[in-house]
């Protein structure tokens, strides 16, 4: 199987815990020096037709977000178009990723001095490039914060983000998610000796951290709004990076960190001090995100994903072995996307 998909992305292409966290903080440093020096993407030509968020309407109608997606197609478009005409040296997929989140988008210490990126979202990110492009490494990483994912797309700087991005109404405004890779949900990380119990009543008067721009902040707002959330919790920390708020909590400037419960997950593996509290208290689902217009990359990301899925020998079960069973457990069950659902077939 591995062998017939080269074979067809060549057809449609062209031819210890001190340690980790010391990286992982010089690593935040050095994302904000990616994401200020990274070179200006070419910006592709946008399709003609209706965007997805045409389809969806008024956000009454949005429902079930991870459904508002066009249905997978292999063929090329406008915007593959442009990306495969690159000028030479420059014909790489230019994808928004994470570097600082362990298991999923990172660089680790003790592999070839870290010189690697590695990760689920990574190898999904290759193979990406390799479907398109015929050429795994045809691929230009730049390292964005999680409140620069949408505008990193909306300028123009990515062709993409694969970076751990939730599939959510409110941002299908702005950007074009693909079906959904990955399943999780939110969940409360303190540390293990705290009383925090989980995302409910332990949480009056606590600092709890997230990330800016994140459905975690969203939700705690929301709940707190709503009364779900004691009045007391103390929301205002907000950070660029998600890993940052394991930093705060680290240096005991926070009490707890909200996050997807797959990120909490790496991030107490990272830590034996901090650990997840509760179950997870929302389902919620990771896409690849793009240009509301790029219709042609839209199709094509979902037709990759049919076969990441289905591939027995290189696909989601072995990129969910080789990175996420030491930190979400053996069995991939709650973490396994349903069978995709699409919008329209048009």
């Amino acid at each position: 199987m591995r062998n017939a998909r080269r074979l067809r992305a060549g057809l449609r292409g062209w031819g210890g815990v001190g340690a980790m966290a010391t990286v992982c903080v010089l690593a935040l440093i050095f994302a904000l020096v990616l994401t200020r020096a990274g070179s200006p993407a070419v910006k592709a030509p946008k399709a003609a037709g209706h965007t997805v968020t045409d389809a969806v309407g008024a956000d009454a109608e949005c429902t079930d977000p991870e459904k508002q997606t066009l249905s997978p197609s292999g063929a090329d478009g406008d915007t593959i178009d442009a990306i495969k005409n690159r000028p030479d040296g420059k014909r790489k997929l230019i994808v928004g990723i994470d570097q600082n989140s362990y298991r999923w988008g990172y660089r680790d210490p003790n592999g070839g001095g870290g010189a690697q990126l590695e990760g689920f979202d990574i190898d999904l990110a290759h193979r990406i490039a390799e479907d398109i492009l015929g050429d795994r490494d045809a691929v230009q990483f730049k390292a964005i914060p999680t409140d620069q994912r949408i505008p990193a797309i909306k300028d123009g700087r990515v062709d993409m983000v694969v970076r751990t991005m939730t599939i959510n109404c409110e941002r299908l405004r702005d950007v074009a998610f693909s079906a959904p890779y990955f399943r999780t949900g939110q969940q409360v990380l303190a540390p293990r000796e705290s009383s925090v119990t989980g995302y409910d009543k332990t949480l009056a008067d606590r600092k709890i951290c997230t990330a800016a721009g994140s459905t975690a902040y969203a939700k705690l707002e929301e709940d707190k709004a709503a009364g779900r959330l004691p009045k007391s919790a103390d929301i205002r920390t907000t950070v660029p990076n998600q890993l940052d708020c394991l930093v705060r909590l680290q240096l005991g400037e926070v009490d707890a960190v909200v996050t997807d419960g797959a990120l909490a997950a790496s991030q107490a593996a990272q830590d034996p001090t901090v650990e997840l509290k509760g179950d997870a208290f929302t389902t919620e689902y990771y896409g690849v995100a793009m240009e509301k217009n790029a219709k042609d990359l839209l199709r094509r990301v979902n037709q990759i994903l049919v076969d990441f899925r289905e591939d027995t020998e290189d696909g989601w079960q072995k990129a969910y072995e080789t990175w996420l069973s030491a930190t979400l457990g053996s069995d991939p069950a709650k973490s396994r996307p349903p069978a995709p659902q699409y919008l329209r077939t048009d």
